[in-house]
């Protein structure tokens, strides 16, 4: 099992090493060490690790709240694979059908950044365009949304927000007349950093989907 843990802890020599002390007691095999922000004295970095057998959150929260100064903020299970290029097979698999590019990135960009599933909407109608095999069938309460207003989850700049238990990210695509809304319910709310990085992403998949198709050369 696969498991993301997001914890805090002073920027100070050794600290790192600390909280990967207490993972290795734990039986965790440390697969990635993200950094997400460094300031104020704290950092803040998400551990992808290989779990064995079951996991208590709860479990893991004490024994690594219990070495000072650190605070761990979630944990949580990931389908991303650490030592792979999500990013690039996306692009990738877009460039070679740049007609699909908003259903292949709504299919494959819950991986980047440990969101459950994704949609695309119209803003002009509000209606899903494309949903990831886990996504509702709409975004409301008929969709199983409890508490959740469609007009919050299209803002017309990128954003992230929480509602009843889902973790939402919002990021307008202009160029398409789309949202890109994704989701989790397990985990934090989605860091600036798990922001900036769809935002580059959608940013690239739309100039490779609206980039005119190659010409056949006549007589060929």
């Amino acid at each position: 099992m696969m498991l993301r843990l997001r914890v805090s802890f002073p920027d100070r020599p050794g600290a790192l090493g600390q909280v990967a002390r207490v993972l290795g007691t734990l039986g965790a095999d440390i697969l990635q060490v993200t950094v997400l922000e460094r300031e104020a004295g704290r950092v803040v970095d998400d551990f992808t690790v290989s779990w064995p057998g079951t996991f208590d959150p709860e479990g893991v929260r004490d024994r690594l709240s219990a070495v000072p100064g650190i605070r761990v903020e979630a944990v949580w299970r990931t389908r991303e694979i650490p030592g792979t290029s999500p990013d690039y097979d996306l692009l990738r698999h877009v460039a070679t059908e740049p007609g699909r590019a908003f259903a292949t990135l709504v299919d494959a960009i819950p991986d980047l950044v440990s969101a459950e599933w994704a949609v695309a909407v119209s803003s002009e109608s509000g209606d899903l365009v494309h949903r990831s095999w886990q996504a509702p069938e709409s975004l409301d309460e008929q969709g199983g949304l409890s508490g959740v207003k469609a007009a919050d989850l299209t803002a017309l700049r990128p954003c992230a927000l929480t509602a009843g238990r889902h973790r939402f990210m919002s990021v307008p695509v202009p160029d398409a007349g789309l949202h890109l809304v994704l989701a989790r319910t397990e985990g934090p709310s989605f860091h600036r950093a798990e922001l900036d990085r769809a935002v580059r992403v959608v940013e690239l998949v739309s100039i490779i989907g609206h980039r005119p198709a190659p010409r056949t050369p006549q007589g060929v």
